[in-house]
């Protein structure tokens, strides 16, 4: 009787021990949970003018960040030890880290591509020795489409700390078509029907203005350039019709 006795004493003063911390820890995890979605509505509505990729991570990574604080603190209400269960979370995190180094860099990466934007979808670039059209940006990997039809996937890390030729930037792409000619050429003359040929056409813009420039001289001849701008995307198409037509002129 007397066991039984301290054995209800004791379970009235646990009882009585906890009871306020599992109250109060049950209303700070519902008010907690409450606030972690109203943050993520908020992040969310913030991020609407960001990339739809980076945007939905933004709002994840911060609903779980606030969701594992909110969990450890009402713990620490409760009256279990967090200093250990922190230090674990800590060593953890560090060794998920050095595992995915290269993957959390290509992330890095993603995120500056996305925010200050070097490039966008639809962009001609070159990077890395690689040029293409970039048909997707995601988080870890830029894919670009080639004019041959192949798919050539970047990692993200490595692109943003590597030189990025932007190709349509500024709308405007260089079509450059070379031959060599005979030294006696009338270059005024060359230059007075091939740039109005090159002006004729109707991708070529009208600045910066065609030119025909000689970059060589060789042994009985010399080395010239017939230059235009097209818009970009336009460049192929006008070029292969220039090329055509050059040499229609140059064979008369």
């Amino acid at each position: 009787m007397n066991q039984l006795t301290s054995y209800a004493r004791q379970f009235q003063d646990i009882v009585v021990l906890y009871l306020p911390r599992l109250f109060m820890a049950g209303v700070a995890l519902m008010v907690g949970w409450w606030l972690i979605g109203w943050a993520s509505r908020v992040v969310a509505k913030a991020s609407r003018h960001l990339d739809v990729s980076l945007g939905s991570f933004l709002t994840s990574l911060v609903n779980i960040v606030l969701k594992v604080l909110l969990l450890i603190s009402v713990a620490g209400m409760v009256g279990f030890e967090t200093t250990s269960f922190v230090a674990i979370l800590g060593a953890a995190g560090l060794a998920v880290g050095l595992a995915l180094q290269g993957t959390l860099a290509n992330f890095a990466g993603g995120v500056l591509i996305l925010i200050f934007k070097p490039y966008v979808v639809g962009d001609t670039i070159e990077s890395q020795g690689k040029s293409g059209e970039v048909r997707e940006i995601q988080i870890f990997n830029t894919i670009l489409v080639t004019g041959h039809g192949d798919t050539i996937i970047l990692p993200n890390g490595a692109t943003s700390n590597n030189v990025i030729i932007n190709k349509t930037a500024q709308n405007k792409a260089l079509v450059e078509i070379a031959t060599d000619l005979d030294n006696p050429t009338d270059l005024a003359a060359l230059r007075a029907w091939a740039i109005p040929l090159m002006a004729a056409d109707a991708d070529v813009l009208p600045m910066p203005a065609p030119q025909v420039v000689v970059t060589a001289l060789k042994p009985g001849g010399l080395s010239v350039a017939f230059r235009a701008y097209t818009a970009a995307g336009l460049s192929g198409p006008a070029q292969a019709r220039l090329i055509e037509q050059l040499q229609q002129a140059l064979a008369r």
